[in-house]
């Protein structure tokens, strides 16, 4: 006589059987096999930040991760996001849909890449936790491209909530080392999409401006013979049998450039500063806005044509940015960046003056500490220039550049008192040996002025794989 056990178990067979016959939709969901490039399927791919009203009724499909899944009954809500753009899916029993396909959307991990034919509809009331909210998509057919593991180094959700709100009502939010541990996951939040989107737009604005300026871009090289400005704080790199330097600025080749007759020079590209500086604001390796040019008669020429660029570059991300601008707001509330046109320029003079009158003691020839930048800023609430030049965003400085020597004698003379050896700089001498225009210019730190446009409060934010002191990955 069978056990009770064996006869659960002949019934059950039958039933798994039964289960599987019932699965009407098993040719609409799965794990699709590697995509190794050996086919095209016949098939657009539409994107999220498209999905609106107009598309109503269309059957479409989409490629997104999966940032939400939640089950309900015999329907499960996905939220599919794609960038900084996310919209509501629905997975409900139904023609399309059996319970199994309804399980299996449920079980899919979180920022697991998916595609997925849906009907877009129109919903009758606005979903508030999306950006398409005025839509969602009726799934009909969802297939992993590929799978995320099950637990995750952070949650997006808590790395986008703001610190006050995670303070006042106890939810978990993400610190700034378990972020830039786990980089690649942090930069898909909405906020950390925007801060580079936002960036990528400052590099753009910037060659823009010079280019309709008339300014040539150029290419400088990282892996030079001296030290380019100087002093200890450089990195040295073995290079064969000798010693090289990583460049502290391109500032050598840009006046070489303009020895060349190029007359208006720039470049983007990475600086390296050996500092052992663990502030808000440092760097060991920033991405540098350098910019050069001949004057005529008076190096304020040339501290005209850099603020006039950096307000074309505000202005451009105002109109251009306002989504970008807002969804770091919403994290990081900040005032509004405030810029004048023309730059108010300051003479150092006045700014002492100033300072001396909100009660700071300094000397006629004293550097302004950080907390006196800071508090100049506050006093003018906005940019400064003084003499040579430096430029400040919110009270902190973004830009400091001179009038530079284009003597070769007078050259050679402030390079012994540097105790730089002249041989490994005789090309950059000897470029001012055959007549040099006069000139100037200076360099600006991408990833600061990110920071202080956006308001933001450590200059890691904006870095997307800062390097520090401390920090030599990822």
């Amino acid at each position: 006589m069978p056990s009770a056990n064996a006869s659960r178990r002949s019934q059950e067979k039958p039933r798994e059987i039964m289960d599987a016959a019932e699965d009407y939709a098993k040719e609409r969901y799965g794990v699709s096999s590697m995509i190794q490039s050996q086919e095209k399927p016949d098939r657009v791919l539409v994107r999220i930040s498209d999905l609106t009203v107009q598309k109503a009724g269309e059957v479409v499909w989409v490629r997104a991760r999966v940032h939400t899944s939640r089950a309900k009954g015999k329907q499960c809500f996905l939220v599919l996001r794609q960038q900084q753009f996310n919209v509501q899916a629905l997975v409900a029993v139904g023609d399309h849909a059996s319970k199994q396909m309804v399980k299996f959307a449920a079980n899919i991990n979180k920022e697991s890449i998916v595609d997925v034919e849906g009907v877009v509809r129109k919903v009758n009331q606005k979903i508030g936790s999306c950006t398409q909210q005025d839509v969602e998509l009726h799934v009909q057919k969802i297939y992993v491209i590929s799978s995320a593991e099950p637990r995750l180094p952070l949650q997006l959700d808590d790395a986008v909530r703001p610190e006050v709100e995670g303070e006042e009502e106890g939810r978990a939010t993400v610190n700034q080392d378990t972020r830039l541990d786990n980089r690649v996951i942090d930069l898909r939040t909405s906020t950390s999409q925007a801060i580079f989107r936002l960036q990528s737009g400052i590099c753009h604005l910037f060659r823009e401006t010079l280019t309709n300026k008339g300014f040539v871009e150029i290419q400088t090289p990282k892996i030079i013979s001296a030290a380019s400005e100087g002093g200890a704080n450089v990195f040295t790199v073995s290079y064969f049998k000798n010693n090289a330097y990583l460049a502290q600025s391109p500032q050598l080749y840009k006046q070489m450039c303009i020895c060349a007759d190029f007359e208006k020079v720039f470049c983007i590209g990475p600086v390296f500063r050996a500092e052992d500086s663990n502030t808000h604001r440092h760097l060991t390796e920033f991405v540098g806005l350098d910019i050069e040019m001949a004057f005529n008669y008076h190096y304020h020429e040339v501290v005209e044509e850099i603020a006039d660029t950096l307000v074309q570059i505000f202005k451009g991300l105002q109109k251009r940015f306002q989504t970008e601008i807002q969804t770091v707001n919403k994290q990081f509330p900040c005032e509004p960046f405030k810029f004048l046109e023309p730059t108010l320029r300051l003479e150092y003079c006045e700014a002492l003056a100033m300072l001396r009158e909100a009660g700071i003691e300094m000397g006629d020839e004293e550097d302004l500490s950080t907390p006196n930048e800071k508090l100049l800023g506050r006093l003018v609430k906005e940019k400064k220039q003084s003499n040579s030049y430096d430029m400040f965003m919110r009270g902190e400085e973004i830009l400091s550049g001179a009038q530079r020597i284009h003597d070769p004698q007078l050259v050679t003379e402030r390079a012994l008192h540097h105790g730089i050896d002249l041989e490994k700089i005789k090309a950059y001498i000897d470029s001012f040996r055959f007549g040099a225009p006069p000139h100037a210019g200076g360099g600006i730190g991408l990833e600061r002025v990110t920071m202080l446009f956006l308001g933001l409060h450590n200059v890691r934010q904006t870095s997307m794989f800062p390097r520090d002191p401390k920090r030599l990955t990822p």
